[in-house]
């Protein structure tokens, strides 16, 4: 695969990773997908990375799984489409969903079945006026995959969800901001420059502390109310270890501006 297919950069301890296949709106290749979860696992693990920004180029954020040469794939063998999707989509959006750095994902334009679920699997979701949201996959007589049944729901509700899912409508930027499923919608020009200035502030954050977080609203749906509270006192304790927790608390006495290193 062309390393400009997936382009990566990291600057000022923030890694932007952009899918830069305009020509056919950034649809995924398995190799695309693969490199996608390791430079999010390699975001992940390095202290000096502490926020990810993940975009696309030309009209496209990523319309979804690139399906062209699948059809006559030959004969199958029971497993082989479970085990294609487990290591896989499931595995990408897996990859988004337990990165320990806040992911933003800047929709360009077009996100549609993978694509979409890529862009609601991220922490926050900014969207271009002309970006819009598709759940393409009843269109193709296909049961949708990379984790949108179980995340859809869990961010709008069953019904909103079902309605999405069983129509394929287009979702323009302005309605999924009104269902939650964006934070904020900007004018085309201003969706890089925005996502920028949250990557930084980001950040400059208390980066364990913001994944303690992200884990613990992630697991929050998953789980009962004895279980919540117990993975919120273990996260309370471990965060109290940390360098940053300890700075934010000291300059909160010392009233000054609490200055985080991410340790």
């Amino acid at each position: 695969m062309p390393v400009s297919e997936v382009r990566h950069i990291v600057d000022g301890q923030v890694s932007y990773i952009t899918l830069d296949r305009p020509e056919v709106l950034n649809a995924l290749t398995p190799g695309q997908r693969d490199l996608l979860v390791e430079l999010l696992g390699r975001a992940s693990a390095d202290p000096d990375v502490r926020a990810v920004v993940l975009t696309g180029t030309g009209r496209g954020f990523c319309a979804g799984a690139d399906l062209r040469g699948t059809s006559g794939a030959g004969e199958r063998v029971a497993g082989d489409v479970a085990r294609t999707l487990r290591l896989g989509a499931q595995r990408l959006i897996a990859a988004v969903l337990d990165c320990e750095k806040p992911v933003i994902a800047a929709v360009n334009g077009t996100a549609a079945g993978l694509g979409a679920h890529l862009a609601f699997a991220c922490d926050l979701v900014l969207a271009a006026e002309s970006a819009k949201f598709i759940e393409v996959f009843v269109r193709r007589g296909l049961v949708p995959d990379g984790g949108g049944a179980y995340l859809l729901p869990r961010l709008i509700g069953p019904r909103r969800a079902k309605e999405l899912m069983f129509f394929g409508e287009p979702l323009t930027a302005r309605e999924a901001e009104r269902l939650g499923l964006v934070n904020r919608v900007l004018e085309d020009e201003e969706l890089t420059k925005t996502a920028r200035a949250w990557a930084e502030r980001l950040a400059t954050g208390p980066t364990r502390a913001l994944a303690l977080t992200k884990q613990l609203v992630n697991a929050s749906l998953d789980t009962d109310r004895a279980t919540a509270f117990a993975a919120e006192a273990a996260a309370q304790e471990i965060n109290m270890t940390t360098q940053d927790a300890q700075e934010g608390v000291a300059s909160f006495v010392e009233r000054r501006s609490p200055e985080y290193r991410g340790r």
